[in-house]
């Protein structure tokens, strides 16, 4: 009974491990769609018919499942809108071209030609080489640089073939460095792709260790089956000795009350007892057989069973750094909001049972904008990398706080009222405007506004969200580098 509970804890164990893949295929599956419903909405203004076909897409992605053959027909509906404001950007382009050569060119000696009718104003504000144009080139670049940086934690998370993520590292630097629309425009074409290459390839990882667990797996039920098949085997045969040698006394007995000769009775019981001995023999040899063929299953058993331990240890220990890995921001190294999430719930339902205080903070970087503006995107993320690195410093080690966003970091203070997490957040947002931050030779001050909002009876885990959120509000509308308490009740 021990031994089969142990088997059944080894596939239990199994099972586990498998769910736990899933999982993970789960969490790298929904980081690809995230990543895929941020690049459609950053390319949402072009053209009417391409918001629409975004927005089928982005409806797709909530249906939690793929159709790869439906994605690649919309890709191709994509591609030819893509390809429709390529055009109109080189007839743009074309236009500008004859626009210039215009103003170069000096008028004809023999006095102006005609003159072309007045534009109105409206038609002039749309002319290509005006603001407008250059605005919406900055635009297409900037959507270009977010697509490169989200290709980038993509590729950090999930895993490609060799000859995929080469392509797409080759991808990503032309996103993040050129300045040629066509070449970008032929990149952002690719971002989908990639993002089905890397769910098939989790999908097909997935299937491959099913398919090992469910041959392993059948292997032990093969060594269940003749083990079962033995004990089966064994019992028989002692039900076999058992009634020959109950025949064999009987007919002893038999001998016994018919005979009156001695000596025929000797000879008899000699006989009787000789076949009892030899139906004995029978049987020790039969088990002996039997256990030597158990023992030699038992030996391959422990063998797969010391394999499959090694290797749910192997997967075990992936997942753990996988599940670690997509709970955590790149760039930070703070959790992410899916581990903010994670740990609210768990906090909020302590609230509920207990009742102890627990409060919620949203914190946003002053004017982080200005920042990357004027010292470029780098600087902004040394800027993120230090900020977070006091948030995290500065803490107590019951706290939590994770990036929520850009700039926007969220904090949880168990046991804490309000009140008490302002006094722990305005230490930090001293501290951090302390930092002797220099960008090419120039000292930058930087700041953080913070809304706090306690859990009240009533709250749930949105509604105390979005009260410390208009209190990070009224702290940035008051004058920033300051922390605001919510006054509001719970609606």
């Amino acid at each position: 009974m021990a031994s089969d509970q142990s088997w059944k804890e080894k596939y239990l164990q199994e099972l586990e491990s498998a769910e736990n893949r899933e999982q993970q295929w789960k969490v790298e599956r929904n980081s690809l769609e995230r990543m895929l419903v941020r690049t459609s909405l950053a390319s949402e203004g072009q053209a009417p018919e391409l918001d629409r076909l975004l927005a089928r897409l982005r409806k797709d992605l909530r249906k939690n499942r793929v159709d790869v053959e439906a994605w690649k027909e919309l890709q191709d509906q994509i591609d030819r809108q893509v390809a429709l404001l390529d055009e109109h950007q080189a007839s743009a382009e074309k236009k500008r071209s004859l626009f210039s050569r215009k103003r170069r060119d000096p008028e004809p000696v023999n006095g102006p030609g005609p003159q072309p009718e007045p534009v109105p104003p409206s038609e002039a504000a749309n002319k290509p080489g005006n603001a407008q144009d250059i605005e919406d080139n900055a635009q297409r670049l900037r959507i270009a640089r977010r697509v490169g940086q989200l290709l980038g934690q993509m590729l950090a998370q999930v895993s490609l073939e060799p000859a995929t993520e080469a392509r797409a590292r080759a991808l990503q630097q032309s996103l993040l460095a050129s300045n040629d629309w066509n070449e970008l425009r032929e990149g952002l074409n690719h971002v989908a792709e990639l993002v089905i290459a890397a769910v098939t390839r989790s999908k097909r990882e997935f299937e491959a260790f099913l398919k090992r667990l469910d041959e392993r797996l059948e292997l032990l039920r093969g060594h269940f089956s003749a083990q079962s098949s033995a004990q089966s085997g064994r019992l028989n045969a002692s039900e076999n000795l058992d009634r020959e040698i109950r025949d064999e006394i009987e007919r002893v007995g038999l001998h016994l009350q018919a005979s009156d000769n001695l000596q025929d009775l000797k000879n008899s019981v000699s006989r009787h007892l000789a076949s009892i001995g030899q139906a004995v023999g029978r049987f020790r040899t039969q088990e002996s057989e039997r256990e030597r063929v158990l023992s030699e299953q038992l030996g391959a058993m422990q063998e797969k069973v010391a394999a499959m331990e090694a290797h749910s240890e192997q997967m075990q220990e992936q997942v753990r750094k996988e599940r670690l890995r997509a709970m955590t921001d790149l760039l930070t190294e703070l959790p992410n909001r899916e581990a903010w999430q994670e740990r609210l719930a768990f906090e909020y339902n302590r609230w509920q049972r207990y009742g102890h205080p627990l409060t919620v903070g949203v914190l946003d970087i002053d004017l982080f904008k200005r920042v990357n503006d004027s010292y470029g995107h780098k600087a902004g993320d040394r800027v993120l990398q230090l900020v977070a690195r006091e948030f995290r410093e500065g803490l107590r080690t019951t706290d939590f706080v994770a990036r929520f966003g850009g700039e926007e970091f969220v904090m949880l203070f168990p046991e804490t009222a309000p009140v008490d997490a302002r006094t722990v957040v305005d230490k930090l947002r001293e501290h951090v405007g302390k930092l002797p931050f220099h960008f090419r030779g120039e000292p930058v001050v930087v700041t953080f506004s913070a809304g706090l909002a306690g859990f009240v009876p009533g709250d749930n885990e949105e509604s105390v969200f979005d009260r410390a959120d208009r209190a990070l509000y009224q702290a940035k509308g008051a004058g920033r580098d300051r922390v605001v308490i919510s006054e509001e009740a719970s609606s």
